[in-house]
């Protein structure tokens, strides 16, 4: 006799393991499937640790830029001479390669160079430094004889300060003394004091370049002697000598470009009558390797010193300026791109970048300094493998 069917009662919706219903076991897993688990858990872990070490990478990064401009600023009273003895040496070494290639030794060429470049030096510090102290004793004297001079153009705006003064102070009768600035001086010990630093720098870049121009092309081709393998020891020689030519044919333009400068805004400065034009080219000259800045701040140096030594107050006084403003921007839109070509071009927005950090960390010799450094390493990196995009960014 048969044994009567059981009935479970049905589980509820939306429930497929009810309290009655009878447990299905799952199927094993295949081994194709415990290999694709096994790996995507590797490659999840493995894309983990790359994210950490990218993050770690970035922080370290960080780190020692941090710690490489603390160095640059600590050491900059090192490296400044370096730097600058650096430029003058790749400035003058085509003159010296010349010399060699007409059978001359290095020793006399770099001798009769740096003889030339003392006298040069020299000349020039003694030419301009008599005008220099005489303009900066005589500035405040200009300017309180100036003074007078403005009362034609200054009249209304006197008259409504004192309406506002009036509407302000509303019956007061005290008026607060105005503070008088200590004259400026320079005194014998001022001078006594810094010429020791002054001279030891100047003998220091003087030294550097000296041997830099003897034994710069023997250093190079010991560097290179020590790169292993005849391809590496090509390429190397290829990339040093593209370079040294580049950057060479860059100061030595830039130099004479500026000199140029410089003796046209002299010349034009004698002709207008302006004191002291050979001090004001020489500023312009300096300040020319300063883009933009340097032609913005020789402008409004020359409305100064128009303005101080000007007769009368007329639109004739900034004659001089305008015609400088003029020079500056042929010289910068015409000339300099013509002679410098393509390659050398940087856009204004690195070249701004640059010098605000050069001017934090170094000063005036950061400033004067940047750009060429920007330059130099723009044709470095042009060159050297997996920097290319530095080049690209900073070229215009």
């Amino acid at each position: 006799m048969s044994e009567p069917e059981q009935v479970f009662p049905p589980a509820p919706d939306g429930d497929v393991t009810g309290a009655g219903a009878i447990a299905i076991p799952a199927e094993p897993a295949t081994a194709e499937e415990t290999a694709v688990r096994h790996g995507l858990r590797h490659l999840n872990a493995a894309r983990g640790m790359r994210q950490h070490l990218r993050a770690v990478r970035m922080v370290l990064n960080a780190l020692l830029l941090l710690a490489l401009l603390y160095t640059i600023t600590l050491t900059k009273a090192l490296l400044i001479p370096l730097v600058l003895a650096a430029f003058i040496g790749l400035a003058l070494n085509p003159i010296v390669a010349f010399g060699t290639r007409i059978r001359l030794p290095r020793w006399l060429t770099a001798s009769v160079l740096m003889l030339g470049l003392i006298v040069g030096i020299g000349s020039g510090v003694g030419l301009l430094a008599q005008p220099a102290i005489g303009w900066f004793h005589g500035a405040p004297t200009a300017i309180k004889s100036f003074v007078p001079k403005l009362r034609s153009f200054t009249k209304p705006l006197e008259a409504a300060n004192r309406a506002t003064q009036t509407l302000v102070s509303s019956g007061t009768s005290t008026r607060a003394a105005v503070p008088q600035s200590a004259p400026v001086s320079i005194s014998a010990w001022d001078v006594v004091s810094t010429a020791p630093k002054v001279l030891a720098a100047v003998l220091s870049v003087m030294l550097l370049v000296f041997f830099f121009l003897i034994y710069g092309d023997s250093m190079l081709r010991r560097l290179v002697q020590i790169t292993p393998g005849f391809a590496y020891k090509r390429h190397a020689v290829t990339i040093v000598r593209g370079i040294q030519t580049e950057v060479s044919r860059y100061l030595l333009t830039a130099l004479l470009i500026n000199a140029g400068l410089g003796a046209i805004t002299a010349g034009m400065l004698w002709l207008y009558k302006v004191p002291d034009p050979l001090l004001w080219g020489a500023v312009a000259m300096f300040a020319n390797f300063i883009p933009y800045v340097g032609a913005i701040v020789t402008t409004t140096v020359l409305a100064v010193v128009c303005m101080l030594y000007a007769n009368d107050a007329s639109l004739e006084v900034f004659l001089p300026v305008l015609t400088f403003a003029g020079i500056t921007a042929v010289e910068g839109n015409l000339i300099t791109p013509m002679i410098q070509g393509a390659s050398m071009r940087l856009s204004p927005i690195a070249i701004l970048l640059w010098l605000l950090v050069w001017g934090w960390l170094w000063g005036i010799p950061g400033a004067l300094l940047a750009v060429p450094m920007l330059t130099c390493t723009k044709l470095i990196t042009e060159r050297v493998r997996g920097w290319e995009w530095f080049a690209h960014i900073v070229q215009r």
